[in-house]
Formats: structure tokens, C-alpha cells, sequence
């Protein structure tokens, strides 16, 4: 007569082989990887469970990099950006090799500085159809691109909209040194109403240069 396997039990928490960090299930994990010249999977722990001889098994919900998506990485995606996908797979806890944090998109933009165990998620991913939910998010600058946190923006006093320098012809370097910054679009709109207030009342030219405008721009 066979012998019946030990049941199986969930555990509460595991610490991680050779270190004294602990996971449970909800946290996020670095995976090491068949090849060892690939950065670790990124994972979500579901659950622990143990078969009752010492092996210890984690469900975990895999985040996808942007190359290993589908359509693969574009030019929008953050370096540490990941998708959490639909695709759940039954791992050896003994493949774990560290914790990490996957932040929202907003939590990530405000941290002061990141770390190699940290990264975002701002889409879900459908790893049979490459779908992604959301289907769309927000476009900025003249290049109408999502944000990419990697990439140094600045803000139009104006409109409020979000510009990469090199779209308004303008270095990394001169974009820091700016008090305030105007689009073209902004910019021209208050010179028009500057035309049309002086055609009006003709100012003085005292009045003029005192007018509120973007002549410093």
C-alpha cells in the first residue's frame, strides 16, 4: 500500500536561507534566476506552505520587467519599473534570495533616494495577450510620452504641464538653473494679451515694463 503523503500546511513566515530576513505572504521577493546572468525575478508571495519533511514551497505572482513583456521595453519605462502580471507558479523557497519593495508609481516619485531592492508598478499585465490595465495613462511634453521618473522633467508656470528639456531645445544643464520656466505655448499666449493690452490703453513705457509678463523667459 502506498504511503500517503504528509499534508501540506501553510506557514506564517520564512526566513530566507543564510540570512536573518523574514517574509509572509503579501511580500515581495528577488527570485534567483535559471541563468545566472539575468537580474533576479521580481515576486509577490501569495502564500507559504510546508509538505511536512522540511521543504518549504512559496506561490508567488510574478512582475514582469518591460523586456520580458511582450511588446518589450519602451522608451516611457523606468529602469526599475515592473508589471504585475497574471502569472502565479509554485517556487523552492530555497530560490529566494532577498526581500524587496515595489512601490506605487506616486510612492516611488517621492522617494528621496532608491535603492536596489526598490521598484514600481503602474500596470498590470496579461502575459497570454500582452494587454495592460490600465490601457493608457497620461502624456506630457510636446513628445506626448507617459512619464518615465528617470528622465529629467520641468514644469510650465503656465499650463503645468511636464517638458523633457531636449523637446524645448534646452540642456539638462540650463533646465536646473531655471527659476521658472514657460512653455512656447504659455509664452506666446501672454505675449498676444501683452499686444492686444497695449493696442488697447498704449501704455507708457514705464507701464510696460512693469507689466506681469514673460519677457524673462
Amino acid at each position: 500500500m502506498a504511503k500517503a503523503r504528509p499534508p501540506r500546511r501553510t506557514l506564517d513566515s520564512y526566513t530566507i536561507k543564510g540570512t536573518n530576513k523574514t517574509i509572509k505572504a503579501c511580500d515581495c521577493v528577488l527570485m534567483r534566476p535559471s541563468d545566472s546572468s539575468k537580474p533576479p525575478y521580481v515576486a509577490k508571495v501569495e502564500n507559504i506552505e510546508s509538505d511536512g519533511k522540511g521543504t518549504v514551497k512559496v506561490r508567488v505572482r510574478w512582475y514582469y520587467r518591460p523586456e520580458e513583456s511582450i511588446g518589450g521595453r519602451r522608451q516611457f519605462h523606468g529602469a526599475k519599473e515592473v508589471f504585475l502580471s497574471d502569472h502565479y507558479d509554485l517556487q523552492s523557497a530555497d530560490t529566494i534570495e532577498g526581500k524587496c519593495t515595489v512601490h506605487t508609481f506616486k510612492s516611488y516619485t517621492k522617494l528621496d533616494a532608491v535603492g536596489n531592492d526598490d521598484f514600481f508598478c503602474r500596470f498590470e499585465y496579461n502575459s497570454s495577450t500582452g494587454a495592460f490595465n490600465p490601457d493608457s495613462v497620461a502624456v506630457y511634453c510636446t513628445c506626448e510620452m507617459p512619464y518615465n521618473p528617470d528622465d529629467l522633467m520641468i514644469q510650465c508656470e503656465g499650463c503645468s504641464d511636464w517638458f523633457h528639456p531636449p523637446c524645448v531645445e534646452m540642456t539638462a544643464e540650463e533646465a536646473k538653473k531655471l527659476d521658472k520656466f514657460f512653455c512656447l505655448s504659455c509664452s506666446s499666449h501672454d505675449q498676444k494679451k501683452l499686444q492686444n493690452s497695449h493696442a488697447a490703453s498704449r501704455p507708457s513705457e514705464t507701464k510696460m515694463g512693469t507689466d506681469a509678463s514673460c519677457d524673462d523667459v
